[in-house]
């Protein structure tokens, strides 16, 4: 192979749809639970305004190792997933991952939702309405009966908008809450994508058997769940060394203590276990980024492309050794 293929947005977003991406994307982290992937531990640092991200994971038998990496600053991020094979090293290819990452996340809750989240509930209560937000209500309507959607943010104009977007695309009945706590009373369902950074849900306001899906905090500064949550729920994440460098209120309400945080769940692990939701008591699912579902979803975007003919070939690299020898002689 002389060229190596750059995929781009729109062929991404054709090449597969949620529901498959769901599938894809559990799957994946099946074969993390056996054994058969490696993880590569999101990392994160800060800078003036912005804050720079990288997750990756490789798998022996796909034969591939994946590499997703983005800079978020002024509100926006243009993540890239880079593609490497695992026997020769060699480039596979280059995927823009704006529309991955938003089915990958998608994908993550839903499976979350569907092993985690009592099997009847139909009333999902959304707090946030960031590009994520709509992607999060349709995951959960691919894994359950949803049958309405309540939706609060601070913003009126966007709340406005997303209750629109649900209506019209999903064709369901929505609630224009006034508060957080409107929102989630009652609701078996709770999706929560802000940027807060003071926890905004109380277990007061859950109901006793409700499932909750974080997306948001997902660095130390962002927080979104208040202390007494998650003292009280079972606590599912889906990279457990991430969840303890990252996640701010998973830190506060369970120390540092080996002994608290051994409670702590894997989405791997509740996925390979194949059992039922018991149903009772509350249930979290924190989310923090892995690259399992990036290698995933990556791997199966790749074949789909190739065998279509698709992304824009670019030369594979030459080899040129670069200046060493002093006064530029060389």
């Amino acid at each position: 192979m002389n060229e190596v293929p750059w995929i781009g947005e729109e062929q991404v977003a054709a090449s597969v749809s949620l529901a498959e991406a769901i599938d894809i994307v559990e799957k994946g982290f099946e074969a993390q639970a056996h054994g058969d992937i490696a993880v590569l531990e999101k990392i994160h640092a800060g800078f003036p305004g912005g804050s720079l991200h990288a997750l990756g994971a490789a798998g022996a038998a796909s034969g591939f190792a994946a590499v997703k990496s983005w800079a978020y600053a002024s509100g926006s991020a243009e993540p890239l997933l880079v593609l490497f094979d695992v026997a020769s090293g060699a480039l596979r290819a280059v995927v823009e991952a704006t529309a991955l990452s938003l089915l990958r996340t998608a994908a993550v809750s839903a499976v979350a939702t569907r092993w985690l989240a009592p099997p009847e509930a139909s009333d999902l209560a959304v707090i946030g309405t960031g590009p994520q937000a709509f992607a999060q209500v349709a995951a959960v309507a691919h894994v359950r009966r949803l049958r309405r959607v309540r939706v609060f943010s601070p913003n009126p104009a966007h709340r406005s908008r997303l209750v629109a977007q649900i209506r019209s695309e999903l064709r369901r009945d929505v609630i224009d809450a006034g508060s957080v706590e409107e929102a989630v009373a009652g609701a078996p369902l709770v999706t929560l994508a802000t940027r807060a950074t003071t926890p905004l849900l109380e277990r007061r306001m859950l109901a006793d058997a409700a499932h909750v899906n974080a997306i948001g905090a997902i660095s130390p500064e962002r927080a979104e769940i208040a202390r007494d949550v998650l003292e009280s729920a079972r606590c599912v994440v889906d990279d457990a060394p991430a969840a303890r460098r990252l996640s701010r209120e998973l830190g506060e309400a369970l120390g540092s203590s080996e002994a608290s945080w051994e409670r702590i769940e894997t989405l791997a692990q509740v996925v390979a276990q194949r059992r039922p939701p018991a149903g009772g008591g509350i249930t979290v699912f924190k989310a923090l980024g892995t690259g399992v579902a990036d290698l995933a979803l990556g791997i199966e975007v790749y074949y789909r492309i190739r065998r279509a003919g698709g992304g824009l070939q670019i030369a594979r690299r030459a080899l040129v050794r670069p200046r060493l020898l002093p006064g530029g002689v060389d």
